[in-house]
């Protein structure tokens, strides 16, 4: 694996403080995980980060006494620990002098929403995607991190590509690439990877089992797999022996609408246009109702983030998103095909992180 720049997270917390002004708060309450690292470094499985508006403080359990100030050393981020294992009730210190407290409604549960309701004397503002909008537009060292996990499944993925003849089974398969990731370095795989043939093709979100591929069938591979928290995304179709002639229209239309999908990105383009282009296309050669899902959506430190790419979402690309292109048509009981690439948005197009060949059947 090659080196990565560091990963620093300086600035982002005025980032915060901006959105965090917008919505109308003057302090701000982080109890997703996921957010608490993006914003500190920290990586631990417990925490909250209340950030007001000079002032950071991450709040942890003493597992983390040690870990957690060297990772924000380490990220840059300024902020101070508090050890403790009631994350409400130091919460509740640290918000003393704020009057509007943001909580990210996406996120906390009904009961949390109460305890931080009951303990914190201020006026509770819910906030959606707020950090999560955020986080959509990638920094350099986020980028070669998930151009890395890309890497990986494309190395992956050709050496595998020997074990797609009858008798293989789906579960065979998929624990060869999820073994082959961990080999070349990754810390596993970002999602479960879906090895789904024949009729199995037909599910877009199908599980590996011991079904054994035969002669003919169609076969989805999607993987991708996680570098340093950051993760990749991808699918190809193949066939076992000969496609007929069901298999090549579908898989040539599929294509066709894929690039068409992801030629329309670029910076400044509605996120519905990418969707758009690619269903289009489909359903104009009559496979509309078979093609069922959105087009994509955001990667990163979760394989779903934003911008979701669906139809009719009028949101804008910005240069560093990372999304994927992924259109797919499932005929029941037949197969089906998918195939799907991740892309960075730049200010006249995009670039693949996604390397592996697209096969013609």
């Amino acid at each position: 694996m090659s080196s990565l720049p560091p990963l620093r997270v300086t600035g982002r917390l005025d980032r915060v403080r901006e959105a965090m002004a917008e919505a109308g708060a003057d302090a701000f309450a982080v109890t997703n995980l996921t957010n608490v690292r993006w914003c500190t470094g920290f990586t631990g499985s417990f925490g909250a980060l209340v950030v007001g508006p000079d002032t950071a403080t991450l709040i942890t359990d003493s597992r983390y006494a040690t870990q957690a100030p060297q990772q924000i050393n380490d990220g840059g981020a300024p902020v101070d620990v508090v050890v403790s294992a009631d994350l409400v009730a130091e919460g509740r210190r640290a918000l003393a002098d704020a009057g509007r407290v943001a909580l990210e409604a996406d996120d906390i549960s009904w009961a949390d929403q109460q305890r931080w309701a009951d303990a914190v004397d201020a006026e509770l503002v819910a906030t959606h995607a707020l950090i999560t909008e955020l986080r959509s537009v990638k920094d350099d060292a986020e980028l070669a991190r998930m151009a890395q996990a890309a890497a990986i499944v494309d190395d992956v993925l050709a050496e595998a590509q020997t074990m797609l003849v009858a008798g293989t089974t789906e579960r065979q398969l998929a624990h060869a690439l999820e073994d082959g990731m961990r080999g070349r370095g990754a810390s596993g795989p970002a999602y479960e990877t879906i090895v789904a043939s024949g009729p199995n093709a037909a599910l877009p979100h199908a599980r590996p089992g011991d079904r054994a591929f035969v002669d003919g069938d169609l076969v989805v591979i999607d993987a991708g797999s996680v570098v340093d928290a950051y993760r990749s995304d991808m699918t190809r179709t193949f066939v076992i022996g000969a496609a007929d002639d069901t298999a090549r229209k579908i898989h040539d239309l599929v294509t066709r609408a894929q690039a068409e999908g992801v030629a329309t990105v670029r910076a400044g383009v509605e996120v519905g246009a990418v969707d758009k282009a690619c269903r289009d296309l489909i359903t104009d050669e009559g496979f509309g109702p078979e093609f069922g899902h959105g087009t994509g959506h955001g990667v990163g430190l979760d394989i779903h983030e934003l911008p979701s790419v669906r139809r009719g979402n009028t949101a804008i690309l910005q240069p560093g998103q990372v999304i994927t292109v992924e259109p797919g048509i499932y005929l029941p009981g037949i197969g089906g095909v998918r195939v799907e690439d991740m892309v960075v948005v730049t200010d006249d197009g995009c670039r693949p992180l996604t390397q592996s060949p697209k096969i013609s059947l």
